[in-house]
Parts: structure tokens; sequence; C-alpha cells
């Protein structure tokens, strides 16, 4: 990074450990809200203080070694609530190692991970509570997604449950709140090693393909003490938490950092509510992945041209950009509307696990909003590169992912004569390896340091990171050139027609081109051409609009066939395309051609 950023660098307040987070923030932010959480769905926030979330996680922590739990692996599984939470710190902190399982796995694949970790307990929420009947030798608690007590007189219920049946959350609070009292300090003084394991994340919920990613609280903690040089969140902040917590970008970045800063975390009822638990919430901070941050900018200028107001709006922009050189703002003024939209208060955006379509970077920057992006990987903790907020550049770099992190060190393996190779990075936030996998872990762990990402990419001169594509998922040609099918997304995602893409090669007779799965944006169409529009209507739509990025694009590179969907992609939690379930049995023969190829 250069001098000149380096200067700029918010400050950090030295921590070595998650431990130390908690009884730090306890007390700095004692009477702050750490969580806002609702009694029922549909209620008003109420507030959960720091020194409640610091009281409920060694409350939490010290049940569970006076339940025989140190040194063991203990899993949690289910919706973002405050109970999740509480028991991921209580649990690292001091009693053992915690598993976070993708909410979206099957049983099979829950019982494969939980068998692979050898978990000794389970925390879920009531939903996955008969994933679990089968387990008698662990311990089950079942935690709340609503009902959190908000204030710490409240009085929890501490029954026990009958043989067999599972504990509650707010049981075990009661136990170790009452060990407390009678002056057990097991949980404070347990011994805490920053460099040994204490996290162990599934990459994949496959069952010979899952990896088990060990981290240490040192690799989590430099990795927020790295982002807060770059983000300037606040003890005024609040975030609104609705992407899977188990995923380390959301638990890392949207809990631990915001938890770091003093600031609020907000829990969303579900995605279709978060515009409006946005505005209840009045959160300042969104910690989300591109697809949502382009659905709401496609929705933005919908709505502007439905109301007539899109030739207004640009005309804001422009008058925006104007005055930003001059040093004036006027973005509350000139898009009062739009920040209505989100409640007022959201000024900052932070998106990672894709690239966001720079278009969508700048139009809302050209709004007034701080816009950060970052790349991460599961691997790294997992931010290894970002956008500071105070980088000067950041409107006309807009398609890059920034600067490597404070801290590490990043360079591009073998590039092509465009720059481009694989990024590999270096650092203090990389893990201990894969669980029980030496093999897998010399695969992509040098000896000295280097993580192999598997991801490619190019640094400009002022040593900011572009990402390409994945390694696996380049087309290569015949002739040797390469094509980066999510280059390729992002063009035909521009089309008002098209809600999302899919990318890849199509191996033919002695030759390799480039085919599309597309689904097209029905909301749009039915609006615009109505309900009745025929299913070769739209295949036209769809069609033309390959036709226009094609002009645009070297002949290599044009999309030859493509495939209309009317069903939705199969995804990650993070809304990622899984490419190679969604490419099943489609062939040339399914395939519509462009008219350049028939």
């Amino acid at each position: 990074m250069s001098v000149n950023l380096q200067d700029k660098y918010h400050e950090v307040r030295p921590v070595n450990d998650l431990r130390q987070i908690v009884d730090e923030s306890g007390k700095l932010y004692a009477q702050r809200p750490a969580f806002l959480v609702k009694k029922a769905k549909g209620e008003p926030y109420g507030e959960i203080l720091y020194r409640q979330f610091e009281n409920d996680v060694k409350a939490l922590g010290t049940a569970l070694i006076d339940m025989g739990l140190s040194g063991e692996k203990i899993a949690v599984i289910g919706a973002n609530c405050y109970e999740w939470i509480v028991t991921y710190f209580a649990v690292v902190n001091s009693v053992g190692v915690i598993v976070p399982l993708d909410k979206e796995l099957s049983k099979e694949e829950i019982d494969t991970l939980l068998s692979i970790s050898q978990c000794k307990a389970v925390f879920f929420t009531e939903k996955y509570e008969k994933y679990f009947q089968d387990y008698p030798q662990m311990l089950k608690v079942k935690m709340k997604v609503y009902g959190d007590r908000t204030d710490l007189s409240e009085e929890l219920s501490c029954e026990e449950p009958q043989e067999g049946e599972s504990w509650s959350w707010e049981s075990l609070i009661a136990r170790g709140e009452k060990l407390r009292r009678d002056g057990d300090h097991r949980y404070e003084e347990a011994p805490l090693n920053p460099e040994e394991m204490r996290f162990l994340l599934f990459t994949s919920g496959t069952t010979e393909a899952a990896k088990g990613v060990m981290l240490s609280h040192k690799n989590i903690v430099t990795d927020i003490l790295a982002t807060r040089k770059i983000a300037g969140i606040t003890p005024e902040d609040r975030t609104l938490s609705f992407l899977p917590i188990h995923h380390t970008f959301e638990c890392t970045l949207g809990h631990v950092l915001a938890l770091y800063c003093g600031a609020s975390i907000a829990y969303c009822e579900g995605l279709k509510y978060v515009t409006k638990n946005l505005a209840e919430a009045k959160s300042t901070v969104l910690v989300g992945v591109p697809l949502i941050f382009e659905s709401v900018y496609d929705k933005i200028w919908k709505q502007a041209e439905k109301t007539g107001k899109a030739k207004a709006l640009r005309t804001a922009i422009k008058i925006n950009r104007r005055a930003k050189k001059l040093g004036i703002d006027l973005h509350k003024r000139l898009f009062k509307s739009v920040y209505n939209t989100f409640g007022g208060q959201l000024n900052r955006m932070i998106t990672g696990a894709a690239g966001i379509d720079p278009n969508v970077s700048r139009g809302f920057q050209d709004m007034g909003f701080t816009v950060q992006q970052g790349y991460g990987l599961t691997e790294c903790s997992p931010l290894v590169a970002g956008i500071p907020d105070f980088a000067p550049q950041r409107y006309a770099k807009a398609g890059s992912v920034g600067p490597v992190i404070p801290g590490g060190e990043m360079k591009i393996a073998d590039p092509d004569e465009d720059g481009i190779g694989e990024i590999l990075y270096r650092g203090p936030n990389v893990m201990l390896g894969y669980y029980n996998m030496p093999e897998k872990t010399a695969e992509v762990l040098a000896a000295d340091g280097w993580y192999h990402t598997g991801d490619l990419g190019f640094m400009d001169k002022d040593g900011w990171l572009y990402i390409t594509g994945r390694c696996k998922n380049v087309i290569v040609t015949k002739t040797g050139k390469n094509i980066y099918p999510e280059e390729m997304e992002m063009y035909i995602n521009r089309s008002k027609y098209v809600e999302e893409s899919m990318v890849y090669g199509v191996e033919e007779q002695d030759d390799t081109y480039v085919g599309a799965q597309v689904r097209p944006a029905y909301d749009v169409i039915y609006e615009e051409f109505g309900r009745d529009i025929s299913e070769d209507a739209i295949q036209k739509l769809i069609k033309r609009a390959i036709a226009e990025m094609n002009v645009q694009l070297p002949s290599y590179k044009r999309v030859k066939r493509f495939i209309v969907r009317s069903e939705e992609f199969v995804k990650t939690t993070t809304q990622k395309i899984k490419r190679f379930k969604n490419i099943g049995d489609a062939s040339a023969q399914d395939m519509s051609a462009m008219d350049d190829d028939k």
C-alpha cells in the first residue's frame, strides 16, 4: 500500500484474543447497546447492553466447563441470533473449539461433519432439534431466535431437562450465573493460547470433499485489527445482520469487528425484511454480498423510471459530483428519498464474497454512500485485501478489491502477458491448516507461509488488486486464449432483462466455446410485456441481450450458445452460484445458438 494511505490508517486498540475483546468492550461500552433483538417477530427492537453480553458469555462458558466440556469441540447451527454469537464467544474464549455449521446442510451432511470433528455438544435453533434426536451421547442445547432477556434483572428459567431431552440455552446461563455468584472462576482463569486452534470452519458440505479450516485467536484478531485500520467503524454505528452467521465474512466482520469497535448489531427477520429492519434499527452499516446491493440499486432506478424521476436523479448525481470536487456535501439533500428507503441512517456498505459491478459501486458513491469492497477467504480469517474508506482512489478504482490489508503480503504467481496469475497471500491471519488433512494443507500452504488462493487476478501500479476469476473456472480455448467467466457474467447481468447468469466452457469436437445459462428477470419482463408473454419471446429478449454484449467483445470471448433457466440457480448460503452443480446434463444440443454460430 502506498505511504500516503498508511499515514491515514484508523487507530486501533491492541488486543491479543477474543476474550480480551469481551472483557474490554464490556467495560468500555458497558451501558451501550451491543445487540438489538426482538421479543417476537414483528415487534420493536430492544437493546442488550455490552455488560449483559459480557455476563452471558462468561456465564455460559462457566456452565460448559462445569459440565466437563473443557477442551472439547462444540457445534453451533441455526438462524442468526444473539444466543448463537454468545455461544461462539463462550466456547472459543475458555472452553474448547467452536464448529459453526451451515444451516442449509442436509442431516446427512451434518452427521458427517459432526463425525469428522467429534463434537461433544451441539447448540441449535428450534428448527434443527429433530436433526439431533439420534445423538443421546451429546449435550444438546436449544437456542431461541426471539425472546432474549434485555435486562439482567429478568429472571431466567434454570429447570434441567429430563433424560434424553435438550437443555434450554437460558437454563445454562442461569446455571453459570449461579456458579459465578458462588465463586467459580474457572472460566476467567482458564489458560488461553492465542496460537492454538479454537475455530473449526468447514468450507464444504459434501462428504469426502469437506475441509475443516483450523483458525486461532491470533488469526481472527490480526484480521480484525487490520480491517479496523481501513474501516472507521465507531460505537455510534449500527449494523444489520442478515448474511448467514456461520460464514466467516459475516461472523468476523459483521460481528467480531463490530463488538471490538463498540458498535451495535441488529438481527434481520429475513431477506424480505431487510429494508424494513434497516429503518427500524436505524442501521448505519450494511455488510452484504454484491447480489443484494446490485438488486437494491436496480430497484432504485426502476422506481425512478416508473415515477418519472430518472432524469432528475441523473441531474442530482451530476450536481453532487461537481459539489464534491468543491468540498461541498449535498448528498443528504439531493438523495433524501433514496436514504429514506434505508431508514435515513445508512451510510456505509461493505461488500464481499464476490465482485460487485463497478457501475453499481460508483452509482452508490455518487449518491454519497461509502462503499467498501473486500476480498477474503475462510482460510485467511477472512480478509486479505480491502478498499480503505479514506482512499481517494475508491471511485476511480471501483473494479478493484483494494490493496493488501495492513500486515499482509500479496503477489501474483506466474503472471501472463496481461499480468494475470494466481493470487498468493502471506500474513498472520492465514489458517493453521486443514483439520486432519496434511496433504491438502501442503497443496495450498507453502513452507514459507505463502497461501495459494486458487483465485486469479492482477495488481495495478499502486498495488490495488483486481480479481479476474477462479483458476478452476477459466475457459481455455484450443488456441490458448483464456476467458474468465466472472467477467462475462458481469456484462450479461447488466441487461435489465437478466436476473443472473453463469458462463462456462463447452467442449465440442475439436474446439471449446463459451456457453451460458441465463435466468431472466421475470418481474421486469412481466411488468413491461405482460404476464402472458411467451417463452419464445423471453428467449428472444435474452438472445438480443447476449448479442448486444457479443458485438463489444473479441470473437473468441463471445457467447456462442445459451440456455434460459426458469428455475433458480443452486447457490451457497452467501448466494454464490455452485457452477458444477448447475451445469448438470446440459449439452450443446440443449443450447440455443447465437446467429453467428448457425
